[in-house]
């Protein structure tokens, strides 16, 4: 795991191709001063595993499925690259929880001066942008980033200049395609707004005569319990038993945990 925050630029040495694969190696010093074979070690936001290194390079395999995700397959020798190490379990938490497994790539709208910030607007696809939200966390190139703005295809982000100065957004220009990874957080809520899973499942400990009710309507969540004993025990939980139900929708306040409910709460 990482946190977005890059420890060094480094420099692309080679790229040696195989059919559908490569071996990157990458010139570096900051990230070698305790380097292991098997460390990860992100490159531009690719969490890559190291399985060689000198006294000022490493090398990684690539994947074709890497590959096909990143941007990682149309660097050069020379090119500047993003290094983080991973974060180590006394560590600080400097930007959000980065994995290093990219969810594709955006490219770079246009770039702007705005006083002591520059704006980076970047067009991604739809797979990309519906996680994309105000304020929220985004990895460009492995740096970690808070969204400005944003809009149907594109979002904004604003810059300073230490971040600028200490990675390779410096040397980016408009056409440019960057490495994108949604906050993990917002995958996984859409994956459980999905599944329509019950919010309080009985792994979590709870007795087994009190069963969550599932989501009547199949759209949301429901932590509604059938003898009422967790509104009992906390008096101001709302009443979500009847969750999906026709009264429930016209009464907000017995709504399950739906995307709506979400929506409205400012989530």
């Amino acid at each position: 795991m990482f946190t977005g925050i890059v420890e060094e630029v480094g420099c692309v040495r080679s790229l040696r191709r195989g059919a559908r694969s490569c071996e990157l190696t990458v010139a570096a010093r900051t990230v070698l001063s305790d380097v292991r074979t098997g460390d990860s070690i992100a490159v531009n936001g690719v969490c890559l595993t190291v399985k060689r290194f000198t006294a000022s390079t490493f090398s990684a395999d690539v994947m074709p499925e890497t590959l096909d995700r990143s941007s990682l397959g149309a660097l050069s020798p020379g090119d500047a690259v993003n290094l983080e190490r991973a974060l180590s379990a006394n560590g600080r938490f400097g930007g959000h929880i980065v994995s290093g497994h990219i969810d594709g790539t955006g490219v770079v709208q246009s770039i702007r001066q705005d006083d002591n910030a520059v704006w980076f607007a970047i067009e991604a696809p739809a797979s990309i942008m519906r996680l994309v939200v105000e304020k929220g966390s985004i990895a460009i190139e492995g740096v970690s980033l808070t969204v400005a703005r944003t809009d149907d295809r594109s979002f904004s982000v604003s810059v300073i200049p230490h971040t600028r100065a200490a990675t390779n957004l410096a040397a980016k220009r408009p056409g440019d395609v960057v490495n994108l990874e949604n906050d993990v957080v917002g995958k996984y809520v859409e994956r459980l707004l999905a599944q329509g899973s019950a919010c309080f499942p009985q792994s979590a400990g709870w007795p087994a005569d009190v069963r969550p009710e599932p989501a009547l309507d199949g759209r949301g969540l429901s932590g509604g319990f059938a003898d009422g004993r967790l509104r009992t025990a906390m008096p101001g939980l709302p009443d979500f038993s009847n969750a999906g139900s026709p009264s429930s929708r016209a009464d907000p306040s017995r709504r399950g945990v739906t995307r709506e409910f979400l929506r409205e709460n400012g989530f």
